[in-house]
Order: C-alpha cells, then sequence, then structure tokens
C-alpha cells in the first residue's frame, strides 16, 4: 500500500506528524528522497506535489493520497474518492476584486477576465452563474494581476485575508472551502489495509482536544462523581489494588460501600479545569490528567 503526501509546502510538516502520531514512522525519509518505509512493511510512502497527487492516486502510483480538497477538485479525477478530513491546512478559494473598482458582485464579471491558479474550478463555479468571463491561468503573484491590467478579479487561496488586505482586494464571493483530506483509488478501497490507514488517522484525529482522567473516589461518593463527569458515555470504575475486576461503566459487585474505586473517563480539554474542581468538590482525590495519543471508537 502506498500513500502519496506533500514534498514540501505548508502540508508537509503536519502530514508527516500525523502519520508519525498514528504509529505509520517512517523510516528512511531523508530529504530529497521519492520514497519511504514505514514501521509497517506492508506501507510505504510517495512524496509529490500537492497539486499532483490526486493524479498519481487515479493513474496507479499511489492508492492512497494527502492532500488538500482544492487539490482534488482541480484535478478533476473520477477515481478517487474522499475517506477522512483530516481537519488541516483549512483555507477557501474565493473571488476578489480590487477594493476600490466597479467589480461588486459576479453579474460585473460578464465579459472580463479572471485570473487563476485553480483554472477548472473557477471555471466549474462561473457555469453555474450564468456569467462568462475569460480565465487565465497564472503559476504565481495572482494578487498583483488586477493592479497590472492583466485581469478584472481573481479566484485565489486565503487563510487568514491578510494577503488580499495587503493587496487592496475585496472579497467578491466564496468560491470553494478547503482542508486536507485522506482519498483512495476506487479499486482498493476493498482491500483491509485501507481501512487500517484510515482508522489509525482517524483514532489522531478524534483523540485530539480531549484529556484522560483518572481519579481515586469513595464508593459512597460515586454517583456524585457520576453525575459531575461530562466524558464520552459514562466513567469506567474498578476497584484500587486487591478488589475484583471492573465492569467497565459500573462499580465491581464486591467493591466495600466504605472503599476506594478508581474512576476514568475522557473529557473535552476545554472541560478539564471544571471538571476537576466538580469531581474533587463532589469527593474524588488523587486526580490525574493525561493526554490522549489516539483513540479509536
Amino acid at each position: 500500500m502506498r500513500i502519496a503526501v506533500p514534498n514540501k509546502g505548508r502540508l508537509h510538516e503536519p502530514t508527516i506528524d500525523l502519520l508519525e502520531r498514528a504509529g505509520l514512522h517512517l523510516e528512511n525519509g531523508a530529504d530529497r528522497k521519492l520514497y519511504a518505509d514505514t514501521v509497517d512493511p506492508d506501507v510505504s510512502v510517495l512524496f509529490a506535489r500537492a497539486a499532483d497527487i490526486p493524479e498519481y492516486v487515479a493513474d496507479g502510483a499511489a492508492d492512497l493520497g494527502i492532500t488538500g480538497y482544492d487539490q482534488v477538485c482541480e484535478a478533476g479525477v473520477d477515481a478517487v474518492e474522499e475517506l477522512l478530513d483530516l481537519e488541516f491546512g483549512r483555507c477557501r478559494l474565493v473571488l476578489a476584486a480590487p477594493e476600490d473598482g466597479d467589480i461588486e458582485g459576479i453579474d460585473d464579471l460578464e465579459g472580463g477576465t479572471i485570473a487563476t491558479e485553480f483554472p477548472n474550478i473557477t471555471r466549474n463555479f462561473f457555469a453555474d452563474t450564468g456569467v462568462s468571463p475569460d480565465i487565465v491561468e497564472v503559476s504565481g503573484a495572482t494578487e498583483l494581476t488586477p493592479h497590472v491590467e492583466m485581469a478584472d478579479a481573481i479566484v485565489d487561496i486565503t487563510s487568514t485575508g491578510t494577503t488580499l488586505k495587503m493587496n487592496r482586494l475585496a472579497v467578491v464571493d466564496d468560491v470553494l472551502s478547503s482542508s486536507v483530506r485522506l482519498f483512495g483509488r476506487e479499486d482498493v478501497l476493498d482491500d483491509p489495509k485501507v481501512d487500517e490507514v484510515r482508522t489509525a488517522l482517524a483514532s489522531v484525529k478524534q483523540a485530539e482536544g480531549k484529556r484522560y482522567l483518572m481519579m481515586n473516589v469513595p464508593q459512597s461518593k460515586l454517583d456524585d462523581v457520576r453525575d459531575v463527569i461530562p466524558g464520552m458515555g459514562g466513567p469506567t470504575v474498578m476497584d484500587i489494588a486487591g478488589g475484583g475486576e471492573g465492569e467497565g461503566e459500573g462499580e465491581s459487585e464486591d467493591t466495600d460501600e466504605d472503599g476506594m474505586v478508581a474512576v476514568h473517563a475522557v473529557v473535552d480539554e476545554r472541560d478539564v479545569f471544571e471538571t476537576i474542581t466538580e469531581v474533587k468538590r463532589a469527593g474524588a482525590s488523587d486526580i490525574l490528567v493525561t493526554e490522549i495519543e489516539r483513540l479509536v471508537e
């Protein structure tokens, strides 16, 4: 199983970090290499330009790909299917024009010129509007084209809008919302290894923003503590050293009413501060909070 990933740029490091956290450690991925093995002998990594990855997957050079949704849409390949939104690299493709110009809406661009690095996305966008501008493909410095009379407006990527403001451009309309996705070629989707990779990556995303709480609680205070834990499902309750085996979400049958039990729960990071205060007030002690690397639901 070969996974194509960005070889450089803003998506490279987050993608490699995600693979590492998912347990797919690269073993020989030195700089400027085209391929790298992973600790899984059945999975290797192919480094490619982010824009080329959809074609690599569609043509069979790779089985899975990790790149921006905008790159998949621009490539226009039909043989790939999205498997997972990896929720980083978020950006928007927007239609923008000089803020002091005459372009105030899409209709003002009839017969005008649009400069963009995303001609296919731009054509598809305008095909749904009934407006027919000329679309000029450029390979960089898109924001300058309206100011040197190469175009009346642009379609370009923005994350914060700062670059547009610096170039005195205003957003006319949103074209596409994008983030980094995992996608695969249709003829490999039944391969068990594809599901293993998707599950591994999903487990990292599911663990983000979660914390694991462990605490000791008197049996007599267990219900009070349960009531204030906002975890995923109910907390896990176990005997402490010498009691019976834990029973998931309930207490062990032979736990002494006056004894202590261990309570474990997964909670959102934003709830940790308040939860610690509440469980301590309810009778918990020896509270420990740890990060979660992966969470398989």
